[in-house]
């Protein structure tokens, strides 16, 4: 593949808040972009921190119904209408792929290189992202729509209990995705001359 089908690719991917249950491609097939993605994305000292669950059908719903059920203790019963709608949008869609970071891999590095300590979490936040750049270009390459949500830390306990996961895998993002039923939003950006700068 060439770098401008790469970026091409990179620069479809957008922010679908309007998905639906229909699947656009088979489940092992999700599994395996998922599986690729987490076996060829760099990780800082090669580390391979990264985790991640991929939930579908009851799986999937059960994520949504636990988090509106979180928020619904914290949010006033008057102006808890949008965050029900919001959330039900989010279990409209086909599945959800969760990233998590294994604290335990973090921590052990910090322990083996005390002079970069302090770097690993940043560097562990990079590889996260750098996951879930993968998976979410590579699941609009086939046609899904997702969006990226981030309801950690007030679910982390919750999601760890239900699906009996290790205490050390800190939740980063959720990513759900479905075929999409709406089109994104525009996409605005500053002037690239701020942003990048050039020294021949």
């Amino acid at each position: 593949m060439s770098s401008q089908a790469f970026l091409e690719a990179v620069k479809a991917r957008r922010s679908y808040y309007g998905i639906s249950k229909e699947s656009v491609i088979s489940d092992d097939k999700i599994v395996e972009i998922v599986e690729q993605a987490v076996l060829h994305t760099p990780s800082s000292f090669n580390s391979q921190s990264t985790r991640v669950v991929v939930l579908l059908g009851d799986n999937h719903d059960k994520l949504w119904d636990l988090t509106t059920n979180t928020l619904r203790a914290m949010v006033a019963a008057d102006q808890f209408e949008a965050t029900e709608q919001k959330m039900g949008s989010f279990k409209s869609g086909y599945g959800t792929v969760l990233f998590f970071e294994d604290k335990t891999v973090v921590d052990g590095l910090m322990a083996s290189f005390p002079s970069y300590a302090h770097n690993f979490p940043i560097w562990s936040g990079h590889a996260s992202g750098m996951h879930q750049l993968v998976v979410w270009t590579a699941l609009e390459k086939e046609g899904f729509g997702a969006s990226l949500q981030h309801y950690n830390p007030l679910i982390d306990e919750e999601v760890k209990k239900t699906w009996s996961l290790p205490d050390s895998w800190q939740l980063i993002a959720q990513m759900p995705f479905g075929k999409p039923t709406a089109e994104p939003g525009e996409k605005t950006f500053q002037p690239i001359e701020e942003r990048v700068k050039v020294f021949k």
